[in-house]
């Protein structure tokens, strides 16, 4: 209905002979329902090119449009100067078997039709488990590479880790000293090690592969252990978590194949660094910073914005349209130095989309409870879905706007019952697929589904809301604002529920029980259909 709306709005500014650049109008929901269904503000944003009251202008477009009487019954103009469209029932009705017959595809686009995009998440070290602190990026990683799947585009799921480095050497020297104790030596992990029961247990798989053999042997061969033992972990959380990685990247590759170097160089040659206290500084005040940065330390250690840099343009080079970054909120000051780079290596950096998410505080008990990788005190991500369940995990992470600080209360996300958003959802699909069972053993439900019968103003709302999906698929991923569509749900779910509670389906007229029977599937499938894309199961009972 938008784009046949739009339509009407566009022939009618072709007829504004005055009108020298078509403005970039709206079409949305009004607020109030009782102002329509759709709205427009083309023509208040048309008021100071044409020296016109908006109202006025308003009043010239309605003369202007070709209305069709089966599509819309009533244009309006509200406040200052908005158009307003009132929906026909006819058409509202007519739209219910486009979700039935498209079934697990409605809600689908083609926003983002033959567009590749690269989402990269997670990239955590393989220096110990997934923890609660990294959960909120993969779980909104994967979802935003559902929504851009939803809006057409072929997405590559990207987990980027260096597996070299002092985070690396620490790892497997930590390993070393619990290998020797357990093989009878003087040892101990070096002082600022990682301290975790997961060093003991990966010590214990080298000691059962080599007795006490590799005793003399340097940190290498427990690294390489290590990193194979926590990255098979790694992929294992994710996977409960529904999330299948498509490529993992080692940013070592970007040293082996020459990119790091031939991207400081591309910078000499540009003079945008230059060399100061044997270090190498980028000219980042040419970029609106205060100060320069450092690229490489004067120990010839490039700080990660080097490799960075050199890894997204290596993504650009892969022929990906749009690059998505999920970034913690330590990133926040350093991004716009990886931006900078890259649009200095002759790259279009606005092909890069940095999503910046809040961390997360665990609450147990009412407490806040404080994490560290090195001092083994972190709640692992299987510890949490242990407690709460993979849905709940993922829901959780999911219902708060990214740029806002998420506070996972354990306590109540364990709590099985309505008050908890997730299962509220599940049990509002779980419940329809209850009624459809009745239905199906009611000989009642036989008629001919004559949707002209759902005349009722729950059952017209419901349909309309049920419309809505497609609009969201594509604003939530348009904003990478995952809890935009949580809250279309729970509309659907409060809808759903005014139905039920207002018309029954089971001892009705038979055409009028088997038109609400399609309703109930129609919802039933948005709710699904919602669900699957936050990753998140629907259950046929609960």
């Amino acid at each position: 209905m938008k784009s046949y709306i739009k339509s009407l709005i566009d022939n009618a500014l072709s007829t504004f002979t005055e009108i020298t650049e078509a403005p970039e109008y709206i079409i949305e929901q009004p607020k109030d329902a009782s102002h329509g269904d759709l709205s427009t503000n083309v023509a208040m944003l048309l008021s100071r090119m044409l020296k016109k009251n908006p109202r006025q202008i308003a009043q010239d477009f309605i003369t202007r449009f070709e209305i069709n009487a089966d599509y819309i019954s009533k244009v309006e103009i509200a406040g200052p100067g908005f158009i307003n469209f009132k929906l026909t029932n006819a058409w509202v009705q007519d739209q219910l078997t486009e979700i039935t017959s498209q079934g697990a595809s409605f809600g689908k686009t083609k926003t983002f039709d033959g567009k590749k995009v690269l989402v990269e998440f997670v990239s955590a070290n393989p220096t110990g488990p997934l923890t609660v602190g990294h959960g909120r990026n993969a779980v909104l990683g994967d979802t935003i590479s559902r929504l851009y799947e939803w809006n057409g585009a072929e997405v590559t799921r990207e987990y980027y880790f260096n597996n070299a480095g002092r985070q690396m050497r620490v790892l497997g020297e930590s390993v070393k000293g619990r290998y020797g104790q357990l093989i009878g030596k003087d040892s101990n992990i070096p002082e600022g090690g990682y301290e975790g029961e997961y060093i003991i247990n990966i010590a214990q798989e080298v000691k059962n592969d080599h007795a006490d053999s590799v005793w003399e042997n340097d940190y290498v061969i427990f690294k390489d252990y290590a990193e194979k033992i926590i990255f098979k972990d790694i992929q294992g959380t994710m996977n409960r978590l529904n999330i299948f990685m498509d490529t993992f990247f080692n940013e070592n590759s970007l040293y082996e194949d020459g990119s790091i170097d031939k991207t400081l160089q591309t910078f000499r040659d540009k003079g945008l660094v230059y060399d100061k206290d044997g270090a190498v500084w980028f000219k980042t005040i040419d970029f609106g910073k205060e100060k320069d940065t450092v690229l490489v330390k004067s120990t010839g250690e490039p700080t990660y914005r080097l490799p960075d840099i050199a890894y997204h343009a290596k993504k650009l080079e892969r022929g990906f349209d749009i690059c998505v970054d999920v970034f913690g909120a330590d990133h926040i000051a350093t991004y716009p130095d990886v931006l900078s780079g890259v649009e200095s290596l002759g790259f279009d950096s606005k092909q890069i989309d940095v999503l910046v998410y809040q961390f997360v505080t665990i609450v147990k008990d009412g407490k806040p409870f404080k994490m560290s990788t090195r001092k083994a005190n972190f709640v692992t991500l299987d510890e949490l879905m242990d407690e709460v369940g993979e849905d709940v995990t993922r829901f959780f992470f999911l219902m708060r706007a990214p740029g806002t600080h998420l506070e996972f209360d354990i306590d109540a996300a364990k709590e099985a019952s309505e008050k908890n958003p997730v299962f509220y959802l599940q049990y509002a699909h779980a419940r329809i697929q209850s009624i459809l069972r009745k239905v199906a053993e009611s000989e009642e439900v036989e008629g001919t589904a004559n949707l002209r019968l759902l005349e009722h103003d729950s059952e017209i709302n419901l349909i309309k809301e049920l419309l809505n999906f497609p609009d969201i698929i594509t604003l939530t991923c348009k904003t990478k604002e995952p809890q935009k569509l949580i809250t279309y749900l729970e509309a659907v779910a409060a809808q759903f529920t005014r139905f039920y509670h207002d018309c029954r389906v089971i001892g009705v007229e038979k055409d009028l029980a088997a038109a609400r029977k399609e309703l109930l599937v129609a919802t039933a499938q948005v709710m699904k259909n919602g669900l699957g894309v936050l990753g998140i199961s629907a259950p046929e009972q609960m």
